[in-house]
């Protein structure tokens, strides 16, 4: 079964064609980062206009790549994310999905960003044929706009046990590379600066940032376990804190000390996330860990949850790089083993821009 997934859900316009949800056939991505980074951060109109402009175009090259993979091949359906994300961005993808299943005349089915970003690790994987193998699994989501523990029964049978109170990683991330004045994107950036302090120097030497821990009773916990959440927008002010006391971002750039700064706030992000994981993996027995989301490229994140999935003798499922980030391989691969939501109610769905994983709207 041939399926081409569309994904709009943020700041890249992505279309894909994936066989029998797992052998991708043609993957396209356009990124608009250089259109945000003069702000620093996603700007959703400018987004909504970039997805515009170019969504006929990555829709043709997917087409173009499946064609050249599959000469004569058909698609059998289409998928698109119509949640969570930003709502103008989602409505490019979902409002031409919907006009490209009706002039095909193939099924429209509609799904969950964040479930998708957990179907990753079984895109061009031959270790697990059917994902329901691994399952029940702990799922780990993190990205720009999640941090979100999952267990993970079945496909579509999810239970969010976890998740961040505030900012999500990867937006933490990039929050502090702005402070830091390292640029936006800030994930990759502090990555690579903290990679070569850690491989010159350890754990040595690291400024002792807050790892996230919120207090028991917090209202933001809304009945979760305040062992398997997490809060970063004391650890944005640690940093902020630290960089006035040091006399500034551009004087610690000149001292050659931004390597260990992002170091230290990386390992706060990481040991944080590697904690909950920890207690997560004590509410029940896991067949495996999935690992989904932008923020699932982090050497460091990859390196600890490795550690901590053979302290609990589990493997640790990753995907590829190429399908970390936001693709529209992981809508077309979900949507051969999970249809979320088809036929007239995928047709007459509205965009759902606070969509959690596990949960369906039927918004019209």
């Amino acid at each position: 079964m041939h399926i081409l997934g569309i994904e709009t859900s943020c700041d890249e316009t992505a279309a894909a064609v994936v066989k029998d949800g797992r052998e991708v056939l043609s993957n396209i991505v356009y990124s608009q980062i250089p259109l945000h980074q003069p702000y620093g951060g996603v700007v959703p109109e400018v987004a909504s206009r970039a997805h515009v402009e170019k969504i006929g175009e990555v829709l043709e090259s997917a087409m173009r790549g499946f064609f050249a993979a599959k000469p004569g091949g058909k698609i059998d359906a289409v998928a698109v994310t119509y949640g969570a994300g930003l709502s103008p961005a989602l409505l490019v993808g979902l409002n031409a999905a919907k006009g490209l299943a009706k002039s095909l005349g193939v099924p429209l089915i509609a799904i969950n960003h964040i479930e998708a970003h957990l179907h990753t690790p079984f895109l061009d994987n031959d270790e697990f044929r059917d994902p329901g193998e691994a399952m029940p699994a702990l799922g780990l989501a993190v990205s720009g706009g999640h941090t979100n523990w999952i267990e993970m029964e079945e496909y579509g049978r999810y239970r969010i046990i976890g998740q961040t109170l505030d900012d999500a990683a990867g937006e933490a991330f990039d929050k502090a590379a702005k402070m830091l004045g390292l640029g936006y994107p800030g994930g990759p950036v502090m990555d690579k600066l903290a990679r070569g302090y850690l491989e010159a120097n350890g754990t040595e030497g690291l400024v002792p940032f807050p790892q996230g821990r919120p207090r028991d009773g917090v209202a933001a916990l809304s009945g979760l376990d305040a062992g398997l959440c997490v809060s970063f927008s004391g650890l944005k002010t640690a940093l902020l804190r630290y960089i006035a006391r040091e006399g500034g971002a551009e004087k610690l750039q000149d001292a050659g000390e931004m390597p260990r700064i992002a170091a230290s706030y990386q390992e706060a992000i990481v040991l944080s996330i590697a904690d909950r994981t920890r207690n997560a993996l004590r509410r029940r027995n896991f067949r495996a860990i999935i690992l989904g989301g932008g923020v699932s490229l982090n050497s460091r994140v990859r390196e600890t949850l490795k550690k901590v999935a053979d302290e609990a003798r589990l493997p640790l499922l990753t995907s590829k790089p190429k399908y970390c980030g936001d693709n529209g391989a992981m809508i077309a691969g979900l949507a051969y083993f999970r249809r979320n939501i088809t036929g007239a109610d995928a047709m007459n769905i509205d965009v759902a821009p606070s969509l959690e994983a596990g949960e369906e709207t039927w918004q019209c």
